[in-house]
């Protein structure tokens, strides 16, 4: 059974697995990767026809935690226990929660401090006990005096167990809120708030990436770590030195095995022999971002931006790219398309000719590509 800290507004979890809001999605998997032997049954549920209709939630069935993520975010939102006889909890090293130790209210108001009386919440049938950043389930003891009338009233205080804990950013549990990317999530690690596709005279040029990296400021006084950002520009044509020197080392290389893009290459480069060097990728994971490599000219001719599409094939093994795109619409209004509309897209799109940019339809939702044309 797994003993776990509480903090509200923070995390839940013990020294060596620990759930932190506004962690991103595939942190949280990797933890229970890690763990596997301990926390042994996984379920991912989302909503399939529109993944961006309901929340994208880890449910650990054997612990009774359920782990809720934003779904445009892709950040941990709230974390919830359902199941209290599954898990010891504790709250300033004092253990509220646990086989032999019920959470009842009087329990958490030893532990949490009493400071307004539970509220009753008609949807769900329960009382609710609200912290910043903490709330606590009670069920109601309703007392039907006729077919049109429930009086429900709160049980006796020692009678009274916790059914359900959240924990969240905010007030209350319905005005949570996502966090951005905390600082103690970013692991020496560099991550994408955003990218912009740049145009110029209406031909897309490269791109933008807006980074956030944890950097290290010291003084006289205080050494300590912040969260810093810049933006740099990779445009096509860059060569392999520039793109490492803009973005630092990729996760990993991929070599293409088989070039199905060169087709869109110029005719003297498209009879090359199979003997030849394969184009290579650049895959920035945590970027959400490839770059594709010519294998004659070392230079950047094709970027894949991902938005982590869940049932996708390679969901969860990119981190989101927040993406926009301008593009014009058939009414010829410009328009700025986002990684989010891109994933329920149904109006008809237009690149003009000669921008030449746009190598792939809507109906691959997870990615999209934008590769420079043969001159």
């Amino acid at each position: 059974m797994l003993e776990l800290e509480v903090i509200p507004e923070r995390s839940l979890g013990c020294e060596n697995c620990v759930f932190k809001l506004g962690m991103p999605f595939s942190q949280a998997v990797s933890i229970l990767q890690k763990h596997c032997r301990v926390i042994n049954s996984v379920e991912v549920i989302y909503v399939e026809n529109d993944p961006l209709a309901g929340d994208l939630t880890l449910r650990l069935t054997g612990d009774g935690i359920r782990l809720v993520f934003d779904p445009f975010a892709q950040r941990l939102k709230i974390i919830e226990v359902y199941d209290m006889t599954k898990v010891r909890l504790k709250y300033s090293g004092m253990i509220f929660c646990a086989p032999d130790s019920s959470p009842t209210r009087e329990q958490i108001d030893l532990s949490f401090g009493a400071t307004r009386p539970p509220e009753y919440e008609p949807t769900q049938q329960a009382f609710i006990l609200s912290f910043r950043g903490i709330s606590f389930s009670f069920p109601a003891a309703i007392n039907k005096n006729s077919a049109e009338q429930c009086n429900p009233h709160f049980p006796n205080r020692n009678a009274a167990v916790v059914a359900k804990m959240s924990v969240y950013s905010g007030n209350s549990l319905s005005d949570a809120k996502v966090l951005e990317l905390p600082w103690h999530c970013y692991n020496g690690g560099v991550y994408t708030s955003s990218l912009d596709v740049v145009r110029d005279n209406s031909k897309t040029v490269g791109v933008q990436v807006h980074l956030m990296f944890e950097g290290v400021e010291s003084s006289s006084s205080a050494v300590g770590s912040r969260i810093q950002s810049d933006v740099r520009t990779v445009c096509f044509g860059n060569t392999v030195q520039d793109v490492l020197s803009l973005l630092g080392a990729p996760t990993r290389v991929f070599y293409k095995a088989e070039d199905k893009m060169r087709i869109h290459a110029p005719p003297d480069q498209q009879s090359r022999r199979a003997s030849d060097r394969s184009d290579y990728f650049y895959n920035y994971l945590t970027l959400g971002l490839d770059i594709l490599f010519d294998a004659v000219t070392q230079r950047a001719k094709k970027f894949v931006l991902h938005t982590n599409y869940p049932g996708h094939y390679d969901f969860n093994v990119y981190y989101r790219c927040f993406f926009k795109i301008p593009l014009s619409k058939a009414n010829n209004l410009e328009s700025d398309y986002q990684s989010a509309s891109l994933l329920d897209q149904t109006e008809p799109m237009i690149v003009h000719a000669a921008s030449k940019v746009w190598s792939s339809h809507f109906s691959s939702p997870n990615y999209s590509f934008l590769h420079r044309p043969a001159k």
